[in-house]
Formats: C-alpha cells, sequence, structure tokens
C-alpha cells in the first residue's frame, strides 16, 4: 500500500512538474519572441534611418499606403514601404535600396539644355488620383497596375500610349506654378558666377520670367499637431525641395540666407505655423537688416497651423488650416495676395529694484495685454508643459481655456488692476475706471478670432490699420467680460489710441504676455514703441472668424468636463 502511495505521489509530482514547465514555456517564449521581434524592428528602423539620412531622396517609410500603390522597381502592389516625397517614387522595403540606386531624385540644381530648355523629369506610376493626360485628357492611373507618367516639375501627366503624341515632349515649362518654382537651371548658373551682386541675380532671374516671384517654405513641425510634416513633403512634390525648409533642423536666419541668391524684392516666404512662428521668422527678417541685407528682404504670407493666429486671420489667411483645401490652392492664393506694410513693437521690461541688469526686450507683432487673458494663456502653458500631449485638439485647447476663465471669473485673481499700475499714453497719464485687465493691440484680431477693438459694432470707433503707427489700448472687467466681448454681447472700454504706450505696475506680481506667451512679472516699467515694418501679404477673400470651424456648445461642454475630471484626478 505504501508502495502504491509513493508511486502515485511521484506520478503526481511529475505531473506538476510537466504542467508547470509547459506552462512556463507558453508565457516565456511569446515574451522572448516580442522581445527579439522588437529588438528587431529597432535594428531595422535604425538602419533604414540611417540609409534615409545618406540617400539622395527624401525618403518616408509607410506601415499602410493611403492609397492603391506600385513599386516602381518590381511593378508589384505593396500596401508597406517608403516613398520620397520630393519625386514621387515608391517602392517596397526588398526593392529600396536598388531603387535608391537606379531612380534618380529631383535635381536641385542642374543645367538647361544647350536650347536653354529645360527637359521633363519623369516618373512612372502612382499618378495623383484625379489626374488627366495630357494629350487625350482621359484621367490617368485608372488601371490596377504601375502605370502612366508624371512629370515631377510641371505636375504633367501623360498616358503610355499618348506619350509619343505629346507635343513638345522634351520642353518642361514648370507647370502652373512656374512663377514660384526656382528652376535648378538658375541656381546652376549663380554657381557659376564669379561675381556675386544683386544685379547678376536680377540678370539671371529674367530668364524665369517677368512675373517670376519664388517662394520659400518655412514650416515649423511642432504646430498643428503635426500638420507642418505633411506640408513639408506635398510642397517638396510641386516645388524645388531647396525652397523648403523644417524649421525643427534649420534655424529662420539660416533658411532667409536663400533670399541673398535671388533677384533683390522678389522673393516671398510661407511661413507655416502659429503667431510664434511667425514672430521668429520675423526677429529673423529684422537681422538681416542689420547685416545690410535691406534690398533681399522677403514678403511674408501664412499658412496658420494649430490654435489662435489672430495675424493670420487680421491678414485674410483664415483662423486655421487642417488640409480643407489643397496645397495647390494656397499657391494659387499667394499669386493672387496683395502687399501691405504692419508695423512692428519694441516691448521694453525693465524691473523695479534691478539696476545692473539690461530691461528685457520682446518684439511684438499682434498685442500685449496684463490681467485675466494673460492668466488664462499662462495657466494654459503650464498645464502644456507639464502635459503636451492631451493637448492636440483646437476643440481641446478652447475648452481648456474655457475652464481657466470659468475659474478666474470665481476667483478673480487680477481684480483692483487700476489701484496697482498706471497707464501712459504718448506720454498722457489715462484715469483708469475700476479694471482688471489692459489689452494694447497692433492687429484687428484678438483671442482667437474676436475684433477686440469694434467690439459689438454697434458704436462708432476710430478706424485701425495695420501701417498707421498706432495702437489700441483697451481694458476688460474681468473674464465674464472677455468671454461677453468674444460672442459680441459687450463692447471693450477704449482707452484710447497712441504711438508710444508706457505701464507701471507698481506692486504685486501680475501676469502678461506678448503674443501669447506669457509670464508672472513683478513691480515693473513697460515701454512700448515703434520698431521696423514688416512686408506681408494680403489675401483679399472674405476672413473667417472661428465661428466656422467651432463645434457646438454642447460638444465643448463635454469636452470641459473632461478636462475637468482630469485635472481633479
Amino acid at each position: 500500500v505504501e508502495g502504491r502511495d509513493e508511486a502515485q505521489d511521484d506520478c503526481g509530482s511529475r505531473e506538476e512538474w510537466t504542467l508547470l514547465f509547459w506552462t512556463s514555456v507558453a508565457v516565456v517564449v511569446p515574451v522572448i519572441i516580442t522581445l527579439w521581434c522588437s529588438a528587431q524592428r529597432s535594428k531595422r528602423k535604425s538602419h533604414m534611418k540611417d540609409f534615409f539620412r545618406k540617400s539622395k531622396h527624401g525618403w518616408h517609410y509607410t506601415d499602410l499606403f493611403n492609397k492603391p500603390t506600385y513599386c516602381c522597381v518590381c511593378s508589384q502592389h505593396i500596401l508597406q514601404g517608403a516613398f520620397c516625397d520630393c519625386c514621387g517614387v515608391c517602392a517596397d522595403e526588398q526593392c529600396l535600396r536598388r531603387a535608391d540606386r537606379s531612380l534618380s531624385c529631383k535635381e536641385i540644381m542642374a543645367p538647361s539644355s544647350p536650347e536653354g530648355a529645360m527637359e521633363h523629369r519623369w516618373v512612372r506610376g502612382n499618378v495623383p488620383l484625379a489626374s488627366y493626360c495630357a494629350v487625350c485628357k482621359q484621367q490617368c492611373g485608372t488601371q490596377p497596375k504601375l502605370c502612366d507618367i508624371r512629370c515631377v516639375w510641371c505636375q504633367t501627366t501623360v498616358h503610355d500610349d499618348c506619350m509619343e503624341s505629346l507635343t513638345d515632349g522634351d520642353v518642361c515649362d514648370l507647370g502652373e506654378f512656374h512663377n514660384l518654382i526656382i528652376p535648378p537651371h538658375y541656381l546652376y548658373r549663380v554657381n557659376k558666377l564669379r561675381r556675386r551682386h544683386p544685379d547678376e541675380y536680377s540678370k539671371l532671374g529674367s530668364s524665369c520670367g517677368s512675373g517670376w516671384t519664388p517662394v520659400l517654405v518655412l514650416a515649423n513641425t511642432r504646430s498643428g499637431n503635426n500638420m507642418g510634416e505633411v506640408l513639408l513633403g506635398e510642397f517638396r512634390t510641386l516645388l524645388n525641395p531647396v525652397q523648403v525648409f523644417d524649421l525643427s533642423q534649420l534655424t529662420p536666419s539660416k533658411a532667409l540666407q536663400l533670399c541673398t541668391l535671388l533677384p533683390p524684392g522678389s522673393v516671398q516666404v510661407l511661413v507655416c505655423g502659429g503667431d510664434g512662428t511667425v514672430g521668429w521668422v520675423l526677429d529673423a527678417i529684422d537681422a538681416m537688416k542689420l547685416k545690410g541685407q535691406d534690398q533681399f528682404i522677403p514678403r511674408v504670407t501664412i499658412l496658420p497651423l494649430g490654435t489662435g493666429n489672430d495675424l493670420s486671420n487680421t491678414l485674410g489667411w483664415g483662423a486655421g488650416y487642417a488640409g480643407e483645401i489643397p496645397v495647390e490652392q494656397v499657391l494659387r492664393n499667394i499669386l493672387d495676395a496683395e502687399v501691405v506694410k504692419m508695423d512692428r513693437w519694441k516691448v521694453q521690461v525693465a524691473s523695479k529694484g534691478v539696476y545692473f541688469r539690461k530691461p528685457k526686450v520682446l518684439s511684438m507683432n499682434n498685442y500685449f495685454s496684463v490681467g485675466p487673458d494673460a492668466l488664462m494663456a499662462l495657466s494654459f502653458h503650464a498645464h502644456r508643459e507639464k502635459t503636451p500631449s492631451f493637448f492636440s485638439s483646437r476643440i481641446i485647447n478652447k475648452a481648456v481655456y474655457f475652464l481657466y476663465g470659468t475659474r478666474d471669473c470665481l476667483v478673480q485673481e487680477c481684480k483692483d488692476l487700476d489701484k496697482r499700475i498706471e497707464l501712459e499714453l504718448d506720454g498722457e497719464r489715462v484715469k483708469l475706471p475700476s479694471l482688471e485687465g489692459i489689452i494694447v493691440c497692433n492687429i484687428g484680431y484678438w483671442g482667437g478670432g474676436c475684433r477686440l477693438w469694434e467690439g459689438m459694432g454697434d458704436e462708432p470707433c476710430p478706424p485701425t490699420r495695420l501701417d498707421d503707427g498706432l495702437l489700441e489700448v483697451v481694458g476688460v472687467f474681468g473674464s465674464f467680460h472677455c468671454a461677453q466681448i468674444q460672442v459680441k454681447l459687450a463692447n471693450p472700454v477704449r482707452l484710447g489710441q497712441a504711438h508710444t504706450v508706457r505701464l507701471v505696475l507698481k506692486s504685486s506680481t501680475m501676469p502678461m504676455q506678448v503674443d501669447g506667451e506669457p509670464w508672472a512679472q513683478g513691480p515693473c516699467t513697460i515701454t512700448i514703441t515703434h520698431k521696423t515694418q514688416a512686408f506681408m501679404l494680403y489675401h483679399s477673400a472674405e476672413q473667417t472668424d472661428d465661428d466656422d470651424d467651432e463645434t457646438s456648445l454642447q460638444e465643448i461642454a463635454r469636452v470641459a468636463e473632461a478636462c475637468l475630471g482630469s485635472t481633479a484626478k
């Protein structure tokens, strides 16, 4: 009996160990395989990144193409692989190195043909959707295979069968946007010049046409929920890649040096980003003036990304871009835009009791404020620094602003501002009513699409201009008053217009902001004086307020509740 019991115990023990072993194998092996795959994927990405960095193509890897795509090497249908955002070549991972060797990309600098004309640079297959043949006018790319061809410069598409019938088949005129593109032969001739002089650039520019006004694209890839990354690729496809700059890799000062190789007074700069990015570029343009490069100063236009964009709204380019119109239409709008001058201002902040430190000097394009709107901006900025991934939507950003505004209505941190601050307009002291905030405006829009100076529009007020050398100074009674002004239920307290504004903060610490950049400031003297003027491009189409792209009040309230819940946690 005892022998049988021992045998049963041994058998049971072996079964337990067997079960434990296979359970461990079932758990450990998938973990090992997952870790191995992750390591291989990371290693492959590292090799791919190094390969992309050395390549002449502008390769980008994708796990899933957003339209039917065929490899330009093996002609097979592919779901994942790499594409060049400059020339449009696509290849799967196995054919990538062969494609890089055998298929050339756009040449940013190349000589023209002996006749002086530029030749087409054809790429086969993967033509844009809804593209039509230049010969028969029928749609291209309709067959489920690698078919039809496209010129990477003029964007002309032709059926394979119609290629022989193409008139002037070898001559490329750069297409619809020839006045905005820097041709490769221009840079080639500039590189061959023995004497670098503006007159020489003008002579070379005359060969590009009388209306040639090349555009440089400066995009901030951190603005607008990474919309800048997509725009960079689309503009590289339509323009010369040398014209397109990523501001996360190159500063505006370095990017704008290309202006000094182009005919004076001909260059336009498209800034893709928010008001802060525009200010960054305008500061770089001011630095060009200090270097004696005044004749190369470009005209600036804006493609607004992110939240706010009051300067873009004032210049007629809208409150925000989210891909609702193609980039081709953006370039057409630039061709039709008119040049205007815009005042820029110097904000000097001299702290009290600090005699050996230089005053802080800031540049202002939009507005300066002290009070509840600066407090909301400061709170929003602090929250965004802690959890930047949370602030990826314009609706969420507006809801967070709504929360901070509601809190300030209850707390009133900026009350009795009139007792703590003195205001002078052109040297004359202004008696202040019982205010919580003062806003000094240079442009027509404020607070993400509100016409602050006009208010409800039911009272006559002096007109405002971008180039009149005057600032509009208004007061607000609090956050609730700001909200009433934004929905046109109240007017601001118009304190006057002036060429020079001086504010003296006598006591305590107050929130302040310049063009959306907030900080907390102790007792100080703030002086706002005229700095310079910038050449901007104005889009004469009907301007749009944020009313067009806001959602319903219920949706904003729902997002606000979610924000409140996360804040409470």
